[in-house]
């Protein structure tokens, strides 16, 4: 490896440690809503779809 291709790591500071737990987070909270979406995929799988038109004249989306 030649010295240009290589980085040195970022120096441990506060504000990195925030960015990265914040990124951590958002991660956990999307991984929480696909465990939500598969769980109510499973249970309503059979269930037939909603038209688009009437889903979006039952939520006053019109």
């Amino acid at each position: 490896m030649n010295s240009s291709t290589t980085r040195e790591p970022e120096p441990l500071t506060l504000e990195l440690v925030y960015r990265e737990l914040r990124a951590l987070r958002e991660r956990v909270e999307d991984l929480e809503d696909l465990h939500d979406l598969e769980k109510a995929i499973a249970e309503n799988g059979d269930e037939p779809l909603i038209p688009w038109k009437e889903a979006k004249k039952s939520l006053d989306l019109d």
